[in-house]
């Protein structure tokens, strides 16, 4: 079985958004969740701290196929029957938000999808978003175009701010989750984060 201790090693610390903070917290979610909804809590442990773990700049955008082969080599080192590693692999490949190729099928994999989604919003959400902007150069605030508002696609030379994130991303979070449990958590933390976005916007702006 995959130990924190050994997940340690897979995560950098320097990334505020996909680093080992988040795949503490995304365990932690798992735990909890995974209990309430009855899920396999050996194939939901394995999934959440490898579910990243192939999440560097140049796998982004397929990090979710990049680390489910990742865990494939892991589990298959440490003797796993290859079903579970299937089970395992089919949560990592369903987890994302940007590609939804591949639905979460099972409730381990509903369940991990929850608990990654969970960390995109509420307070976590927002420092993680700033972070992630901060950290990789971008503007922390740019009024979207009436493009991006209609289609979700930028106009040429527009920045992908926070706040974008939070219109394409993070304000649909609560209404995507599967697991009762999951939708549970999401009210306060969706809350929280519509406020907060929506106080930023009118003190940018001069509202308030």
């Amino acid at each position: 079985m995959p130990t924190i201790t050994a997940a340690r090693s897979w995560y950098p610390d320097y990334d505020p958004a996909h680093g080992f903070a988040h795949i503490r917290r995304v365990y932690n979610l798992c735990e909890r969740l995974g209990r309430e909804e009855d899920a396999n809590l050996k194939i939901l442990r394995a999934a959440a701290l490898l579910h990243d773990a192939k999440s560097g700049p140049d796998v982004r955008e397929e990090h979710h196929i990049a680390s489910a082969e990742f865990a494939q080599q892991v589990l298959h080192a440490e003797g796993w029957p290859d079903d579970q590693i299937s089970a395992v692999q089919h949560c990592i490949r369903a987890h994302r938000f940007r590609d939804r190729t591949e639905q979460p099928q099972t409730i381990e994999a509903q369940v991990l999808f929850d608990a990654d989604k969970l960390d995109s919003i509420g307070a976590v959400g927002v420092v993680r978003a700033l972070a992630y902007a901060i950290f990789n150069g971008q503007e922390v605030y740019f009024s979207p175009s009436e493009r991006f508002l209609s289609t979700g696609e930028r106009e040429p030379g527009e920045p992908h701010t926070p706040h974008h994130e939070f219109i394409y991303k993070l304000r649909h979070i609560e209404s995507q989750l599967f697991t009762p449990s999951g939708k549970a958590l999401a009210r306060q933390r969706h809350h929280f984060l519509v406020h907060f976005f929506e106080q930023f916007d009118a003190e940018i702006n001069g509202l308030c």
